[in-house]
């Protein structure tokens, strides 16, 4: 699901990681606003703050949320920045080594998170944010901009868009992808669901330590898709 691009992508690629990055996300969002109460999955809500702010002349509360949708903003180009840097060295590890740096950043705020969260409750919203400003890049990046992970507005408005083309499109092709495609947001929806509710549940017994299932579930999901391609590999040398 990682390494697959262009033509070669199919949409069970898609499934498998839009199902792991929306699941990880729904974590970090939880988590992130149970404990710092902000939003570090997405910066629309920090736009209408900064905004607000602005206009209220609170300018050094403004900067906080400026800085805010910085972070987010720097996380995306980092991560392009790594996968284009990449792609011209060795692609076979293009997509892996950016998802391997948010799983570290993710276990890292698991670990010393909760000094954070006492001292400087700001620097762990930026750190979040970064983190899923690198995710949905690669994400956007990988699938071709078909799937999104980090935040559901978008989701939810392409989701009625298509629900609502099925009463018109009676085609058998057209069907065929709205289905598809409609089965792709469902999946997201569900796994950032699942992971918002789990982060929900275990918050209170263990505090940021629940971000160590996100990080914990990006690595088992990059080794997956590593040996997953090797025993194709080995399948396909075989047969020939």
């Amino acid at each position: 699901m990682f390494k697959h691009t262009g033509k070669s992508r199919r949409l069970k690629h898609n499934l498998g990681i839009a199902s792991l990055l929306s699941f990880v996300a729904g974590i970090v969002n939880v988590a992130g606003f149970l404990a710092v109460l902000k939003l570090t999955t997405n910066v629309t809500g920090h736009f209408a703050f900064f905004v607000d702010e602005v206009f209220k002349l609170n300018f050094v509360q403004s900067l906080y949320y400026g800085l805010y949708i910085f972070f987010f903003f720097l996380g995306s180009f980092v991560s392009n920045l790594m996968v284009e840097s990449i792609l011209r060295r060795n692609e076979k590890y293009v997509y892996a080594i950016p998802t391997i740096i948010e799983s570290f950043i993710l276990i890292v705020i698991a670990l010393s998170g909760q000094f954070l969260v006492i001292t400087y409750p700001d620097i762990l919203a930026f750190i979040l944010l970064f983190a899923m400003g690198l995710q949905n890049s690669l994400v956007t990046k990988i699938s071709n901009a078909t799937v999104r992970t980090t935040h559901l507005t978008g989701l939810f408005t392409d989701l009625g868009i298509e629900l609502s083309q099925l009463f018109f499109y009676k085609e058998k092709e057209q069907r065929k992808k709205l289905f598809a495609s409609i089965k792709l947001r469902l999946m997201i929806i569900h796994f950032f669901f699942l992971g918002g509710v789990l982060a929900g549940v275990f918050y209170s017994y263990i505090q940021l330590h629940v971000l160590l299932i996100a990080g914990g579930a990006l690595l088992a999901g990059i080794v997956f898709d590593g040996i997953k391609m090797k025993y194709l590999l080995l399948k396909r040398r075989m047969r020939g």
